[in-house]
């Protein structure tokens, strides 16, 4: 686990350097922002079309085999965007093909990653794992940052994808050295895994499909219940880098060093509540639903914030209340399920996640552009607070509870190697 975290970040580390550079270089071969926000869309759009079935892959191959071969896969893309930008032959088209490319791997790579990390630990210690997942991720976001600047300033734009491209290739060579914390082939209890049943390596892998995943999904009270609480908080908050930066740099009068200070606050806010997070030992849809609340009440006080000093003391536990929020809701999401069905549950979670983060920032640009961001900011904050409300107030009154689909557990659920859920 320790080197799975080194592994990650590292990983982490390149993908921010590439991302704080990627939408500067859209720019600088278009000068377009609808092409850099166009960029951006066809990078995600794999999640939303091809999710499914790349839950449904990683949960019917070798764990081990899917994570290296989509780390190899995606630092093949980044080095070779990082030629094409080193020898000035990067077209639109061409970056937009990369893209597609690059989504398209996620959808198999991210959940199968996901999923590796909980086969190193043992299943009381699988939240805590999540969080260390999400404190890698915050870390390696800020070093990610803070090293672009540097590697653009020494050796130019393709240096940040170069960099990406050997973190995700260096992660590729550890993963064949990571070892399960559990002897493959025992039972867990959460299956009902019989050991006769176990000798038959796809008699179950099967039995429910891409489709039937998402009817699973959908039929999860908890499930439902988190993607929910994701969707109003994608439309009306959490989306401080597009809202903070319209907030300092407009009715607060700053610039880009000041938006720069929200940035790193924002960074440690989320590690520290990675850290919190990683605490957790059983982690509610209650408490995600909470964090919500909490966060959207910052952001009413963000949107009236008099002066950078004051934003930069909310933005703080904005940030963790984020960060703790984002740490339970991987835990349910990848412990919940029976364990034969994860990867299809982070598959439909990917899809319907895509669908929140493609329409969320345009609508809350044009709200933003019609109201002002202070009264984005409010209006949102208590619009997150009110649907909350809303929903514990149907949910205590009996109103849309509906029982969990039953799914039959498949004959086997260990194969060779790590290709195990915790």
């Amino acid at each position: 686990m320790r080197w799975w975290a080194v592994a990650n970040f590292v990983s982490n580390a390149g993908t921010w350097m590439q991302l704080t550079v990627q939408n500067l270089l859209v720019l600088q071969i278009t000068g377009s922002a609808a092409a850099t926000g166009l960029s951006v869309s066809i990078q995600a759009a794999p999640g939303l079309l091809f999710g499914l079935m790349g839950g449904a892959a990683v949960d019917r191959w070798p764990r081990k085999l899917t994570a290296a071969v989509g780390q190899a896969l995606l630092g093949a893309v980044a080095l070779v965007t990082a030629v094409l930008v080193a020898l000035d032959g990067l077209s639109l088209p061409v970056l937009l093909g990369l893209a597609a490319v690059t989504g398209l791997i996620a959808t198999v790579d991210g959940p199968a990653c996901a999923l590796l990390g909980n086969d190193l630990v043992h299943p009381d210690d699988v939240p805590s794992a999540i969080g260390i997942g999400s404190l890698v991720h915050s870390a390696g976001r800020l070093v990610g940052a803070a090293l672009a600047g540097v590697a653009v300033g020494l050796l130019g734009t393709a240096a940040a994808y170069a960099a990406n491209g050997l973190s995700f290739l260096f992660v590729a060579c550890v993963i064949p050295f990571l070892k399960a914390a559990r002897p493959v082939g025992t039972a867990r209890p959460e299956t009902h895994v019989t050991a006769a049943a176990e000798a038959s390596p796809s008699a179950g892998a099967e039995q429910l499909s891409a489709r039937e995943g998402l009817a699973f999904f959908m039929r999860r009270p908890r499930l439902v219940a988190l993607a929910a609480l994701n969707g109003i908080s994608a439309m009306f908050g959490r989306n401080y880098s597009l809202t903070l930066v319209v907030l300092v740099t407009g009715p607060l009068a700053g610039n880009a060093s000041s938006f720069s200070k929200v940035s790193t606050v924002l960074a440690v806010g989320g590690i520290v509540g990675a850290v919190l997070g990683a605490r957790l030992r059983r982690p509610t849809v209650r408490l995600v639903g909470v964090l919500t609340v909490a966060g959207a009440l910052l952001q009413v006080l963000a949107g009236l914030s008099p002066s950078l000093v004051v934003l930069l003391v909310l933005v703080l536990p904005m940030a963790m209340a984020e960060s703790v929020g984002d740490t339970a809701q991987s835990t349910v999401l990848q412990t919940d399920p029976p364990a034969h069905m994860r990867g299809r549950v982070l598959g439909a979670w990917s899809s319907i996640r895509t669908v929140w983060g493609l329409a969320a920032p345009p609508a809350l640009g044009l709200f933003m552009e019609l109201a002002g961001v202070r009264v984005a900011l409010v209006v949102g904050g208590l619009v997150v607070t009110a649907a909350v409300a809303s929903g514990y107030l149907l949910r205590s009154r009996g109103v849309g509870r509906f029982a969990p689909v039953r799914v039959p557990a498949p004959a086997v659920t260990a194969r060779a190697g790590l290709d195990t859920a915790a």
